[in-house]
């Protein structure tokens, strides 16, 4: 387990404090002063008041109640923000959260405190002097089993932001495999990798079609979690879309704010890790497989073209209208893969298409799937609990019309709308027996809004954000209870 927040029973002699109270009567512990002065800031509608102690900073919050009980959780996580820039700026150590806000508010609020603490300084030459100073973090009033989730989801958000913030000069997709198999050692799931000649043998033509145009090998990484106690039989599967670095092949991307920051395009896969990460740390009954198929997407001398006809593991045949429509062609090839496990429901995660970030922005992540409503409710609801929202997109079979190609199966690309709801059909493809027509029960989601920040967003920090892994782990806590 990474420990990020301990749990103590009370606040230390001259310790600095985070307060989170609802009135002005649970602010007893201050003094009359102290009291006088955080109602008078209360009336002027200022729902965080800092206190200036000769030992010890003070920070009082009053929660920001919100008819959306869930609204109310947020708007803990984002006062924590600005009192963790201000301890920082302040060079504090260490802090104590307590008050009198249930466990489920106090729990949000370190969380948002938490994240918002990180920082990626690794290719930093002064990285000691911009590190911030807060590295202990305390709370009262949670049980142990609500510390021990609390570390799990913030160290595995963190773990994800890494990867993602990692550039494509250290994360190649065997370095990304590398790395993987060490996490998987340190917390106790199963990683296995298949490297480009078994790769070949599986006949994974839709990632071997990608990786054509990079110097650098394609992996294919198996995750497993699977705890002798665990609730289901069939298990759940990830797949996370892992292009490590995309100049969109061929189809070159132009630069300014497109190709600069494609080391994000793995989102999708880090999510997914981190998912596995959070499960097992806080060892939750319920087994689960995560497949991540890795490679970049370069305009090498043999790169796959426009007009290409790939043929993937399942035996389809896919023709090539854009080499930047990459992410659907290695992920297709893991969904195909996921039928060998007869899985409960199979789940993907990827950074797949501009036309969902111009949907809906940088709000929430868009799913869609042939999963039963209620499974997709378990889901829906859990990503209000962590406000990592999803926006449920229609699935119908109509799409699948753009995706008529003249001279093979399909094409890898729909028309100019709904591209975001065409990139889930072509997918669904694959989900299926070629002959029978029947798959399994599939959810697919496009995070391309959240999942990278250009500028600092509150707790969200800026680059890579981690969504995707406190939602799937309350989806998995919800369905292994």
């Amino acid at each position: 387990m990474r420990e990020i927040v301990k749990g103590v029973a009370s606040i230390g002699e001259g310790e600095n404090q985070i307060l989170i109270c609802k009135a002005a009567s649970d602010l007893s512990t201050l003094s009359a002063d102290e009291q006088k002065f955080v109602q008078a800031q209360f009336e002027a509608k200022n729902d965080t008041v800092y206190l200036n102690r000769l030992n010890s900073h003070v920070f009082v919050y009053q929660i920001k109640e919100d008819d959306n009980g869930n609204k109310t959780l947020e708007n803990a996580r984002l006062a924590s923000h600005g009192i963790c820039k201000k301890l920082n700026a302040l060079k504090q150590t260490s802090v104590t959260v307590s008050g009198n806000g249930n466990s489920a508010l106090l729990y949000a609020f370190t969380e948002g405190f938490s994240l918002s603490n990180y920082q990626f300084l690794k290719y930093f030459s002064d990285a000691d002097k911009r590190k911030n100073t807060v590295k202990d973090i305390s709370i009262v009033g949670l049980s142990d089993t609500e510390i021990t989730h609390l570390n799990a989801v913030i160290s595995s958000t963190c773990i994800a932001r890494d990867f993602v913030n990692e550039p494509l000069s250290y994360l190649t997709a065997e370095q990304y495999a590398h790395d993987m198999m060490d996490l998987g050692e340190e917390l106790g799931f199963k990683v296995e990798v298949f490297n480009k000649s078994k790769i070949q043998a599986l006949k994974m033509g839709g990632l071997l079609a990608v990786n054509l145009g990079s110097p650098n090998p394609p992996t294919f990484s198996i995750l497993e979690w699977n705890p002798e106690n665990a609730t289901n039989e069939k298990p759940y599967v990830l797949v996370g879309k892992g292009v490590v670095y995309d100049t969109g092949g061929v189809s070159l991307k132009p630069t300014a704010m497109s190709m600069d920051y494609m080391k994000c395009d793995m989102g999708g896969s880090a999510a997914v890790v981190g998912a596995m990460a959070a499960i097992a740390q806080a060892k939750l009954p319920v087994r689960v497989v995560a497949l991540i198929p890795a490679t970049e997407n370069r305009p090498g001398g043999n790169a796959y073209v426009p007009g290409d006809v790939i043929e993937m593991h399942n035996g389809m045949k896919v023709e090539v209208l854009n080499t930047d429509a990459e992410g659907r062609m290695i992920m297709a090839d893991a969904l195909s893969y996921a039928r060998n496990y007869d899985p409960e429901l199979v789940m993907d995660l990827a950074t797949l298409t501009g036309s969902a970030a111009r949907a809906i922005g940088d709000q929430a992540m868009i799913s869609m799937g042939n999963a039963p409503q209620e499974v997709h409710d378990i889901l829906v609801d859990a990503g209000n609990k962590t406000y990592e929202r999803f926006a449920q997109f229609p699935f119908w079979d109509e799409y699948k019309d753009q995706l008529k190609s003249r001279v093979a199966d399909i094409t890898n690309l729909g028309g100019a709308e709904a591209g975001m709801i065409t990139a889930g059909k072509f997918l669904e493809y694959f989900t299926q027996d070629t002959e029978t027509k029947k798959g399994y029960p599939y959810i697919h989601i496009d995070i391309a809004g959240p999942a990278f920040n250009h500028a600092e967003k509150n707790y969200r920090g800026i680059e890579g954000t981690g969504v995707g892994v406190r939602s799937l782990f309350e989806f998995f806590k919800s369905v292994s209870a």
